[in-house]
């Protein structure tokens, strides 16, 4: 199974590379986590937001396959303990499909991306830097990978 993270976003500091690298090597190859990152749409002091939030939605629908299970990342989504989502990466393996979870730009999701998830997912209640999220993400699938196999990371 692979984990694709999509996230709105590039050119991201050396910290957030770094921190998500050493959480993507420590995953296993039957679990393996790739980030993949989609140009953000035109901001700026004139921008029209919501042409910006659909040609980020275009660009992340053009990379989900029919067959993915599809996690959104919305601060109006469910919280998850470490052990739900520990439960959901089995359920995750044991479905045999790949998981994709995307991290939308400033202004959220496009509509489209949230009415095609399976389903949505709020790291925290908190308002954190999409760089952040990043880190924290590969970081949570970590941990919950090594509370499903019994490895004591997550003590």
């Amino acid at each position: 199974m692979k984990l694709r993270v999509l996230a709105v976003g590039t050119r991201m500091p050396g910290w957030v590379a770094e921190g998500v690298e050493e959480y993507r090597k420590r995953m296993p190859r039957e679990c393996s986590l790739l980030i993949e990152e989609i140009p953000p749409g035109p901001r700026g002091k004139n921008a029209d937001v919501a042409r910006a939030i659909t040609q980020e939605g275009d660009r992340m629908l053009a990379r989900l396959d029919a067959d993915l299970q599809i996690v959104a990342l919305d601060v109006q989504g469910r919280p998850w303990s470490t052990p739900e989502l520990a439960t959901r990466l089995d359920g995750w393996k044991l479905d045999g499909r790949d998981v994709a979870l995307l991290i939308g730009g400033p202004d959220g999701l496009d509509p489209r991306c949230l009415a095609r998830a399976d389903a949505r997912w709020s790291l925290s209640r908190l308002t954190l830097p999409h760089p952040l999220v990043r880190v924290v993400l590969a970081e949570q699938l970590y941990r919950a990978w090594t509370l499903s196999i019994g490895h004591p990371y997550h003590r």
